[in-house]
């Protein structure tokens, strides 16, 4: 039997491959050198479904969302995933077994943290938390114009 065809927003012009492998993802020790193997994936990803045009925001995103969790969630391990829910979205997540929800804070002028969750808001189009059983997942979605 066929499977019905789903009809994908409009592209706007933009020129991207087939979607291909549905997403990747790894899991990682959470320490700070995390970061940088979160952010080698995010540009692994993007260059494979020709969305390089994401890749700064993206990798800016995954940065932030990997550096709260190795600093607030309390399990040896955190997990990265990027997928692409539409032709032209990408979505960054980061996986942990902490249960404390992320809050957004307003960092003082000279406060040396505080703006990672301010910064996501400000590059995706969306951004939320969801809980699971045995901790969240934060994510945030990142659209090329």
């Amino acid at each position: 039997m066929p499977r019905p065809t789903v009809p994908h927003p409009p592209t706007r012009g933009v020129v991207a491959r087939p979607t291909g492998h549905p997403g990747y993802s790894e899991t990682l020790p959470r320490t700070p050198g995390s970061v940088a193997t979160a952010r080698s994936l995010v540009r692994t990803a993007l260059a494979t479904w020709g969305l390089e045009q994401l890749a700064d925001a993206a990798v800016l995103v995954a940065s932030e969302l990997v550096t709260n969790a190795v600093q607030h969630a309390r399990s040896d391990a955190l997990r990265v995933v990027v997928t692409r829910p539409c032709a032209v979205c990408v979505r960054v997540a980061v996986v942990d077994k902490s249960r404390t929800l992320p809050t957004r804070c307003e960092a003082a002028e000279d406060d040396e943290g505080g703006r990672g969750l301010a910064l996501v808001e400000r590059l995706a189009v969306r951004w939320d938390t969801d809980p699971l059983p045995w901790g969240k997942c934060v994510w945030a979605e990142l659209e090329a114009l």
